[in-house]
């Protein structure tokens, strides 16, 4: 029962949050590899994450039904097509990565102090505040 309360009190957004958190990691895996021979530069593309977890909740109850995505399929992670090549085969792009990690940081943080809110005002609801 507490985990549908946490569902629907926090919106998918600590879904959100583990998916950014996923972003961040990759980005700076990117960054960490940028002289790597070989190593190819990877992305979270958040959309299509979102909407294959937001399809693992989805039940149908009838066979008829639109089908949902299996639980798992697709992870959202995709290789960056590099604007500059490098001759090693490395497809990280120092300075791509690095605003790219800065945003991710920034929507990072930006949901979680959304979620401290919200969990903030439940706390407050909690106490009769």
């Amino acid at each position: 029962m507490s985990i549908h309360f946490a569902d629907k009190a926090l919106g998918g957004f600590q879904r959100s949050l583990e998916l950014r958190a996923k972003r961040v990691e990759l980005l700076s895996q990117n960054i960490a590899n940028a002289d790597t021979p070989n190593f190819k530069a990877r992305d979270l593309d958040f959309k299509a994450a979102m909407a294959s977890a937001q399809t693992q909740f989805v039940k149908t109850t009838h066979a008829g039904h639109i089908a949902s995505a299996p639980a798992g399929s697709g992870n959202g992670v995709i290789l960056t097509t590099p604007l500059n090549p490098s001759a090693d085969g490395n497809t990280v792009e120092i300075g791509v990565e690095q605003a790219k990690f800065g945003q991710a940081a920034a929507d990072y943080q930006a949901t979680l102090r959304f979620l401290e809110s919200r969990v903030s005002g439940i706390r407050k609801a909690l106490k009769g505040e």
